[in-house]
């Protein structure tokens, strides 16, 4: 493993100023995108660096978070690096809230909620005209009040401008329609709601099977040797079956309509939530 990078000066000051004098917390640093935890007597933000090429992608989701209602962001530059400053979010993933449920029934209703408050969460910003467009079990973070969003690099408001090339959304959790959509193009990709809606169904699936929702080896497909984008051409002629697995009967149920649906057949995610708010645990 190669170090950790290293905190920009600028970065810590602006952290100092809502925290007071803070000690720092590597938590990631993968990709040119390093994270840390900065605690302080008065407050705990995160700071995120962008380097290289990930600069840019910091900078978009610096952008998107002042404009989100709900969010804080202060941003600046070190160099050609991006960083940016925002109020650490305190809670389990989605993943985290659904481990006791993968691992016997007795967590199934805290689990069941934590789904209701990620559906909502999406539906709240889908009301307010955006696209999170990267769903992952890790990006939903359930604090003691409301689900919160994180990891905006891909998120765009409906009307604007979309990003010249979409690399967003883990391809095991990408609709049918969007994967086409990358595979055949033409860029600039437009993610929706309900490609979305699409995903947020799978992370559920995921977070509560421990496994990602379709059934590659039943197609016949090795995951390795295919890669992202044979995997991303696969999914993208809507043939792939759902892994068979049903640990938690209830809730794929709910879920698996969502995933072999077309986009115009799919419920929002404020109808997802519904429906999953009268699951019987």
């Amino acid at each position: 493993m190669g170090e950790f990078a290293s905190c920009p000066p600028e970065a810590v000051k602006a952290a100092e100023a809502i925290c007071g004098p803070v000690e720092l917390k590597e938590i990631t640093d993968r990709r040119g995108s390093a994270v840390w935890k900065a605690t302080g007597p008065m407050a705990a933000v995160a700071i995120k660096l962008g380097t290289g090429e990930s600069a840019e992608v910091t900078a978009r989701e610096a952008s998107v978070l002042d404009q989100l209602p709900g969010y804080t962001v202060t941003a600046g530059r070190a160099g050609e690096a991006v960083w940016f400053v925002t109020p650490w979010l305190a809670g389990r993933s989605t993943w985290e809230v659904f481990r006791a449920a993968r691992e016997g029934a007795a967590g199934r209703p805290i689990a069941l909620a934590g789904s209701v408050d990620l559906c909502r969460s999406v539906a709240g910003l889908h009301a307010a005209g955006w696209v999170h467009g990267d769903l992952q079990p890790s990006h939903g973070i359930h604090t003691s009040g409301e689900v919160k969003l994180i990891d905006f690099a891909w998120s765009w408001q409906e009307g604007a401008t979309p990003w010249t090339s979409f690399q967003g959304a883990m391809v095991h959790l990408m609709a049918p329609e969007l994967a086409a959509w990358i595979s055949a193009g033409p860029q600039p990709v437009k993610t929706s709601p309900a490609a979305e809606v699409y995903a947020l169904a799978g992370v559920l699936w995921t977070c509560a099977t421990g496994d990602w929702p379709l059934d590659y080896r039943a197609a016949g497909i090795d995951r390795k040797e295919a890669g992202p984008d044979g995997l991303r051409d696969a999914i993208a002629t809507g043939k792939l079956p759902l892994a068979p697995a049903t640990p938690w009967p209830e809730l794929q149920d709910v879920l698996r309509p969502v995933l072999l649906s077309g986009p115009a057949d799919r419920p929002t995610a404020a109808d997802l939530g519904d429906t999953l708010a009268a699951v019987s645990t």
